[in-house]
Order: C-alpha cells, then sequence, then structure tokens
C-alpha cells in the first residue's frame, strides 16, 4: 500500500464509492454495503490496479476472490437465511471489477427477475445501516 492509501495504483471507482458503504477489507477486496435496503447486498471489489474481468487477475487472486465470495456467501446466508443468493460480475456501468453478492427471497421485491432496475434503490437509515454493518462484520469474524 502506498501512502495515499491505495495498491500500486488501485483506487475504488467513484460510482462504487457512492453507491456503497465499507463492510470490511478483506485480504484481496474491500467488502462494501449496497445502499438498498431492499437487498441484503454486498459487492466485493478487488484492489488490483485495472482490472476489469476475472481473467485480469492472476492465479493466486482469482483463487482468493472466490474463498471471500465463499466467506461473504455464508455470512449472508448465515444471517439472512435466502432462497437463494445471486453471484455476479457484471461490469456493465462500472467497469472496475467488482462481484455483487446478494440474498435473494421468494418474497423480495424484484423476485424473480434481476434486482438491477426492478424497483428504486431504497437507502438505508442511518440507524439501519449501522446495525447492517456491525450485523456482517460479526458474521464475517465467526
Amino acid at each position: 500500500m502506498n501512502r495515499a492509501g491505495h495498491h500500486d495504483g488501485w483506487q475504488l471507482h467513484a460510482q462504487l464509492a457512492q453507491d456503497t458503504h465499507p463492510v470490511a477489507h478483506l485480504a484481496l477486496s474491500e467488502l462494501r454495503l449496497m445502499d438498498d435496503a431492499n437487498h441484503p447486498w454486498l459487492i466485493l471489489v478487488p484492489r488490483v490496479a485495472d482490472a476489469v474481468e476475472l481473467i485480469d487477475l492472476d492465479a493466486a487472486q482469482q483463487a482468493a476472490l472466490l474463498q471471500e465470495v465463499n466467506r461473504v456467501s455464508h455470512a449472508l446466508r448465515t444471517l439472512f437465511k435466502p432462497g437463494k443468493l445471486n453471484v455476479a460480475a457484471l461490469g456493465n456501468v462500472v467497469s472496475q471489477l467488482h462481484v455483487h453478492v446478494i440474498a435473494r427471497f421468494a418474497d423480495d421485491i424484484a423476485w424473480p427477475r434481476p434486482v438491477w432496475g426492478t424497483a428504486s434503490a431504497r437507502p438505508y437509515t442511518p440507524e439501519a445501516l449501522v446495525q447492517r454493518i456491525r450485523q456482517l462484520q460479526d458474521a464475517l469474524t465467526q
């Protein structure tokens, strides 16, 4: 990490910074909570400069990212007992490599459609945001 807090030129894309809140600093990725209380929705952003696709990561980074996706997925399943976990790396709007991990339920606002573009985001209240981040941090340490 350099003096500015960036890893060899890596920095979080401005749109991701605007749409999410920090949860944890994992070995490879920044873990962030999407500011949409409609869904328990996490985003992993590998701290690898210029990474756009999974193939931009070397084999060790790919393995580390998969471990982090698994860790986050287990935390969401333990906390929320979703019917389905959606895991996706689309990057159509923000090209910086990031992986969405979303807990889905048969009665959620978008089911069974994708969460994108289905309903307006419902930002967390300050209290709910603090509670959700604490809940996720606790689940990640178990």
